[in-house]
């Protein structure tokens, strides 16, 4: 395949120098030049694929560790986002007379769950683009990139933000990597792509 494509790059050359034939050093530089970027781009390519692995990675130990915390803990005790809050969430829909005591609990666990996955997420995106810094746009690409973020398109518009690799197909359907992503992890919701 890599000689057919360089007897068609050498044909092209020779049909925009009107049709004169190359001499042999000049055509075998330009076979070598050829080779060249070929070489390059599978390195590239390569190096892509890796990158790609350790993020899917870091993805899969991060639910590894969020399944093992679930079942150490005894109970959610410790949690990081205030109880009074969400409950107040919950009871702005006016369907809801009547929360039980555990409902916030697992609310904030999910919630937590759900902050930290969508963060690594974004940080995977922001170091693909070599930045330390977590910006808007990343956010807007782990959003873009993952199927079970779908719900937050029109939250976090892609029309504000211009970046390459934005419009990139999901890989493996892009789902949460855990049993079916931050809300699959407490037995609920659709299947991820683990």
């Amino acid at each position: 395949q890599q000689v057919q494509q360089q007897q068609q790059a050498m044909q092209q050359q020779r049909q925009q120098q009107g049709g004169q034939a190359m001499d042999p050093a000049a055509a075998q530089q330009f076979a070598m030049r050829a080779q060249m970027q070929q070489q390059q781009m599978a390195a590239y390519h390569m190096q892509t694929h890796h990158l790609a692995q350790q993020h899917q990675a870091q993805l899969r130990l991060f639910w590894q560790q969020q399944m093992a915390e679930i079942d150490t803990a005894a109970d959610f005790k410790n949690h990081q986002l205030p109880l009074a809050r969400i409950k107040k969430i919950m009871k702005s829909d006016e369907d809801v007379r009547m929360i039980s005591s555990e409902a916030p609990v697992l609310f904030a666990k999910a919630c937590e769950m759900f902050i930290l996955e969508l963060t690594l997420r974004s940080w995977i995106h922001s170091e693909e683009n070599k930045r330390r810094t977590l910006q808007r746009n990343d956010i807007a690409a782990a959003i873009t990139k993952t199927d079970i973020f779908d719900f937050l398109v029109d939250i976090v518009p892609r029309d504000d933000f211009k970046e390459e690799g934005m419009n990139a197909p999901r890989p493996g359907g892009g789902g949460g990597v855990g049993p079916g992503g931050p809300v699959g992890a407490l037995g609920a919701g659709p299947g991820g792509d683990a």
